[in-house]
């Protein structure tokens, strides 16, 4: 059996696409590739596709992570070719390496989003920022399906800075960008519980909602407080374990079979 791990994105109107419709979409472009896919045991065989660590629905992303496992060999760049083209534009296959080591998910311990407020000055932003950083704690409430929940939306976030608004929009009124990195913790911290904090201690209250997308999703590095490509240890292995999975995979040779 292979295994596949691949990096996709929700772009444009497809942020709006749940976690589900998400699942069909990819199977149904499973099916159309025919990708040889490994199915589970029992009465409802399904793919055997490991999705990790979701974006919630709403938000846009360039790294959403998934892993498929296959009872043929397939070249991962092909594959991802072949995907890509039976995907609808916006969920698109931007990566593929094959798995060759363990603990995908254990990889991805933080990500880097970035919010756009329409509607809040650079100034605003910088300085509700700063007021959020420097409480030691902020405390945010959220529904959830079993009531109120009320947690912690500082403790998560390792970074936090405003950006002034982008080059290309000179006539559109103020807008600002935050770039936060937030830490996976239990339980998760979303953007909108950063901007629910941020509206707490600073009053800052965007008059549209923010435009939120995922940059990036991986390892946190503590020294550097950056984060890391969760596939780069697959493809190192890669290059430092040739023959690939294609020629181990091969058959043997019958016994007694010897050179013609």
């Amino acid at each position: 059996m292979q295994r596949i791990r691949l990096r996709y994105t929700k772009r444009g109107r497809l942020r709006f696409t749940s976690h589900r419709d998400f699942q069909r979409a990819f199977e149904r472009a499973l099916r159309r590739a025919e990708v040889p896919m490994a199915y589970s045991a029992g009465f409802t065989p399904h793919p055997k596709v490991s999705y990790a660590n979701a974006a919630p629905t709403g938000t846009g992303s360039e790294a959403e992570y998934l892993e498929i496992a296959l009872t043929a060999h397939r070249d991962p760049e092909a594959l991802r070719l072949l995907l890509d083209e039976s995907l609808p534009s916006g969920l698109d296959i931007t990566d593929a390496v094959e798995a060759r080591t363990s603990g995908l998910a254990e990889r991805l311990t933080a990500s880097v989003w970035e919010l756009r407020l329409t509607g809040v000055t650079h100034e605003q932003a910088a300085q509700a920022v700063t007021e959020f950083l420097a409480a030691e704690t902020v405390e945010v409430r959220r529904t959830t399906k079993n009531g109120v929940r009320t947690f912690d939306a500082r403790a998560a976030v390792a970074g936090l800075e405003a950006a002034p608004a982008p080059s290309d929009r000179p006539d559109q009124g103020p807008c600002a960008i935050l770039r936060l990195v937030v830490r996976h913790a239990t339980p998760a911290v979303r953007p909108d519980d950063v901007l629910s904090g941020l509206r707490a201690v600073a009053d800052l209250a965007p008059p549209v909602p923010a435009a939120v997308t995922r940059l990036a999703q991986g390892l946190f590095d503590e020294e550097s407080g950056t984060v890391t490509d969760p596939l780069a240890p697959d493809r190192e292995a890669v290059l430092a374990a040739p023959p690939t999975a294609a020629g181990s995979a091969a058959a043997p040779e019958p016994a007694g079979a010897g050179p013609a």
